[in-house]
């Protein structure tokens, strides 16, 4: 009898099963392409990467360093970053316990009257358990056992979910590392500017006592009747506009040295550099690109991206085994008495059951082929968010690989014309001593001299950026 009630079972259980499978949606997720060129544009190419060296040894500067050892420390993203780890390392735990048995130790004591014109009234009346036959008795009820339940995990819907949840964990460890290399990158271009600007305020220093000496000398020569009060007025002009892009200059070191305080995680205060520093600095250091593949493997974004579609993949498994029967297994064992003192009575009082429940989504169907085709449409969109970003680490690599050579030629470019510049300052100044030269000259020959070195050192200032930009876009920093 035994033996053909589970064959009964089993033929059930194979028919659901069977039945569940035949009407599952036929949707194909989408294979994201890992395929990337094979150099940058470039017919020379090797294996030698840049972002193989750690930041210590990239940047040199030790006030950088220190900077950036602090930034590593207190910054307030990375630390958020830090806790979505965290978070995630919880969910696996979360995901784990629900496919392991749930086990429970529970007590419990309820009273129960039933009227007399009840079934149960009328039956214990029957039977003459209660000596009241006006309203039977209360009749107590006391339970101390375990229980316990179990979903047997026959389609892997809930190690799915528990893969799923590690791989998201390793997700928010690349992200953390992701923001560990922006956040190096943003030290040092905002470290760059704030020592161009502190060049910058230098040279218009100097600016300003060349036009004060020159105004003054205009000033002389009016009063010999060489020049008229429109060349006073126009030197002194120049000597204002000059003392008022000092307070800009100087308005934007304060800005800079806040954004600095701000990305290492303290209030405002002065940030230790060497003002000299930055015209001592060396040129770029040639950066090795390595070959594009290596991008798979060093940038932290793209790891990220990697992972979240591994884990959207097991969530399409996860929703797909909705739609198979669920095998739920449940039993308890303890003691159970009217009266607390035979509670321990064996074994009279001694409890058991045991249940196994095998259902199947029959009726309700629609709301799971939801659940099913949005988990799709998540897998697709994680699979282009992939392409998306190895493509987008692509560009960025070629665009500041580009920036480097061609900033490198405008440098040297802009430092001939500064030179060329200098020394028209220097003959301007003295054909206007010995009048064979208007103010105008003197006047636009300054002018343009102040723009180009302005203009040189922001070169400088962008060549260091994009040695930087080069060194985050390879990967480099994290490790």
């Amino acid at each position: 009898m035994r033996k053909k009630s589970l064959y009964n079972f089993l033929g059930a259980a194979a028919c659901a099963v069977a039945l569940a499978g035949c009407v599952t949606p036929g949707i194909v997720p989408r294979t994201a392409s890992h395929a990337v060129p094979a150099n940058y544009g470039t017919p020379l190419a090797d294996s030698t990467n840049t972002a193989q060296l750690r930041w210590k040894e990239f940047f040199t500067d030790p006030n950088l360093t220190a900077l950036i050892d602090t930034a590593l420390r207190n910054n307030q993203e990375l630390n958020i970053a830090l806790q979505e780890i965290q978070i995630s390392k919880n969910e696996i735990q979360i995901r784990k316990g629900e496919y392991m048995p749930f086990l429970g130790v529970g007590v419990r004591s309820d009273v129960d009257r039933p009227g007399r014109y009840t079934l149960r009234g009328a039956t214990e009346e029957q039977v003459r358990i209660r000596e009241d036959h006006v309203n039977p008795e209360p009749l107590a009820n006391h339970q101390l056992g375990a229980f316990a339940s179990w979903e047997v995990d026959i389609w892997h819907r809930l190690r799915n979910a528990r893969k799923a949840a590690a791989l998201r964990y390793l997700a928010s460890v690349e992200g953390r590392n992701f923001t560990v290399t922006n956040l190096i990158a943003e030290v040092a271009t905002s470290y760059y500017e704030l020592l161009a600007l502190d060049s910058q305020l230098a040279i218009t220093r100097q600016n300003i006592e060349i036009q004060r000496n020159a105004l003054e000398l205009v000033k002389l020569q009016k009063e010999s009747a060489r020049v008229t009060e429109l060349a006073v007025q126009r030197f002194e002009a120049q000597l204002h506009n000059t003392l008022s892009n000092q307070f800009t200059i100087q308005q934007q070191i304060v800005e800079t040295e806040n954004r600095i305080n701000f990305l290492v995680g303290r209030y405002p205060q002065p940030v230790a550099r060497n003002d000299s520093s930055f015209n001592a600095l060396a040129p770029p250091r040639l950066v090795r690109a390595g070959v594009p593949a290596q991008l798979l493997q060093n940038r932290p974004d793209i790891r990220q991206a990697e992972q979240r579609l591994l884990a959207s993949n097991l969530d399409v498994q996860v929703a797909r085994a909705a739609f198979y029967p669920a095998l739920r297994i449940t039993g308890s064992a303890g003691f159970e008495a009217f009266k607390p003192g035979l509670l321990f009575t064996t074994p009279q009082s001694l409890l058991f059951s045991a249940a196994g429940d095998l259902m199947a989504p029959l009726i309700n169907r629609n709301g799971i082929k939801s659940v099913y085709s949005s988990a799709n449409a998540a897998q697709i969109q994680t699979a282009y968010n992939y392409e998306r970003t190895v493509l987008n680490a692509y560009v960025e690599v070629s665009n500041q690989l580009a920036s480097l050579r061609n900033l490198g030629q405008s440098y040297d470019e802009k430092a001939r014309a500064v030179t060329s510049l200098n020394q028209s300052v220097t003959i301007s100044n003295s054909l206007f001593r010995s009048a064979r030269a208007e103010y105008t000259e003197v006047l636009f020959t300054q002018r343009d001299a102040l723009e180009a070195k302005y203009d040189l050192i922001e070169l400088k200032m962008k060549q260091l950026n994009a040695q930087v930009g080069v060194y985050r876009a390879l990967g480099g920093g994290w490790n």
